[in-house]
């Protein structure tokens, strides 16, 4: 596998994305997304925020050992991304893009 000068993957591991994309979906019946940032509204420092959203786009909970879990999973195949912007992953197909829209609340 080709390597760009700072030893990350020229090209993304999409075995590993789709594996992670079954662990969250197994992990959270029901969501088709999930969006992962490090700004939690409820904290004044950096904090994994989880948003999970199902396929109609209707939140679905997540207890907060499950958003915490699920963020850093997140983090950890996309290291080198920018987290104070929220990223979105989606489940049915093991994309993961930038997200446009910044939603405070809960």
């Amino acid at each position: 596998m080709l390597a760009t000068p700072s030893d990350t993957l020229a090209y993304p591991d999409t075995a590993r994305q789709r594996r992670l994309a079954a662990q969250l979906a197994s992990m959270i019946p029901g969501a088709a997304t999930i969006r992962v940032s490090l700004t939690d509204p409820a904290q004044t420092w950096p904090h994994p925020h989880t948003v999970a959203k199902d396929a109609g786009g209707a939140r679905v909970e997540l207890s907060r050992t499950t958003a915490r879990v699920a963020a850093r999973w997140i983090m950890r195949v996309w290291p080198d991304v920018t987290w104070t912007r929220p990223h979105t992953f989606d489940l049915a197909t093991a994309t993961f893009t930038s997200s446009d829209f910044v939603g405070r609340g809960r």
